[in-house]
């Protein structure tokens, strides 16, 4: 029994990068609104949103804020000379073609951007429209995924075998007895198990279970089907507004089948590059005529979600700021966020949640009722903690 608790105890590694600085990329087939979601979203025409296929070949990269109702209110409460929230960066890369895993269009070039960020904003072509084509001929989303599930699966299997041939070739002379002939082997059966999901199972790396040892394994490999995806679908305006589209339930059903668990969110570029340029006042204004807001801040908290990303605030007349750090980070590692000196010479943090602030409506209430607590360096961060970090000289 006391192996299972053990397991029990053992915290999950995350897939991916260790970094706090993480990266979303949009993807999709040429022409379903990449470029001009990217430029909503940015509020910028920096992806250069043009009626044919790979007008972006340099991938355009923009921060856009998280929306946060709790930094909201913490302005409010503190009304501060500065207010900087958290950041999601965004990456707009090329339009991906049948082929892409074989070099065919620009295929490579766009591999590598994927394979640079961190995770993925899939968007899906789901409106009519003869003005704008599409590179297949015919709108059809489900085919469109396919597309893209097969080239990404296609070139993390290229790129698995690369490793499982290196590998072999400096590990025919494997003994048994060393820890590092050990280790060697155990990356060995590991990448043999990564290649049997993605060929024999026909499953994304990131749908598959792994412990620990694997999944450092599995980073070090960057595979594309191992980052996190956010389906977007683009629908006219006048199916968003009506909440009604012949492709949405075949789209889930899609996920469900293949990647069950991913989301799904559906929105309209046409809407958004209207609302885009407003002021808010106007913006309230055009969606409560139009019958429907928009999706930008539900599609940026949900790709901040996948990243595993969580924050914590510094609060004062100075500044209210969002520091964004990944699930699981500690006391140290999140003060080091700040600058390197609060990471190495940590003393302590004193932290409040917001929760505790919002309840008790001031910091000197929250320390009255005994909420203001000190935490050492094992302390794992907890999305919405309010910190002051301690640092020796």
């Amino acid at each position: 029994m006391a192996s299972t608790k053990a397991q029990a105890q053992e915290k999950k590694t995350l897939l991916g990068r260790p970094s706090n600085n993480l990266k979303i990329g949009i993807v999709g087939l040429p022409n379903v609104g990449k470029s001009s979601f990217f430029n909503a979203l940015s509020e910028t025409d920096l992806g250069k949103a043009a009626n044919f296929p790979y007008a972006t070949i340099n991938p355009e990269e923009a921060r856009i804020p998280v929306p946060d109702q709790r930094f909201e209110w913490l302005c409010e409460l503190y009304k501060p000379a500065s207010r900087v929230p958290a950041f999601l960066t965004c990456i707009d890369i090329a339009g991906l073609t049948a082929g892409a895993s074989t070099g065919a269009g620009l295929g490579n070039a766009f591999l590598s951007h994927v394979r640079a960020v961190d995770g993925i904003f899939q968007v899906i072509r789901a409106f009519d429209d003869a003005e704008v084509i599409h590179v297949e001929g015919d709108v059809d989303p489900l085919r469109d995924m396919e597309i893209i599930q097969t080239e990404l699966r296609l070139k993390d299997i290229e790129w698995v075998e690369k490793a499982l041939d290196a590998l072999k070739k400096t590990g025919r002379s494997l003994g048994n007895n060393s820890l590092a002939d050990k280790a060697k082997k155990e990356e060995i059966a590991t990448i043999e198990k990564i290649l049997k999901v993605l060929t024999v199972d026909g499953k994304d790396v990131r749908k598959a279970e792994w412990n620990n040892k694997e999944i450092d394994v599995v980073n070090g490999l960057q595979l594309l089907t191992a980052k996190p995806v956010t389906y977007l679908v683009n629908l006219s305006e006048k199916d968003y507004v009506r909440k009604k589209n012949k492709w949405l339930p075949k789209i889930k059903g899609w996920i469900d089948a293949n990647n069950p668990g991913d989301p799904l969110i559906p929105f309209s570029v046409a809407l958004e590059e209207r609302l885009a340029g407003l002021s808010p006042e106007e913006k309230k204004e055009e969606e409560e005529k139009a019958g429907a807001v928009s999706a930008l801040p539900k599609i940026t908290q949900a790709g901040y979600t996948s990243l595993d990303l969580i924050r914590y605030f510094t609060c004062g007349p100075d500044e209210v700021r969002a520091w964004t750090i990944r699930k699981g980070t500690k006391a140290p590692q999140a003060a080091g966020v700040i600058h390197s000196d609060f990471e190495n010479k940590f003393v302590c943090g004193e932290i409040m949640s917001y929760d505790d602030l919002k309840e008790h409506g001031s910091e000197a209430s929250v320390k009255a009722a005994g909420k203001l607590r000190q935490q050492g360096k094992p302390y794992e961060m907890v999305d919405g903690d309010i910190a002051y970090w301690k640092a020796g000289a």
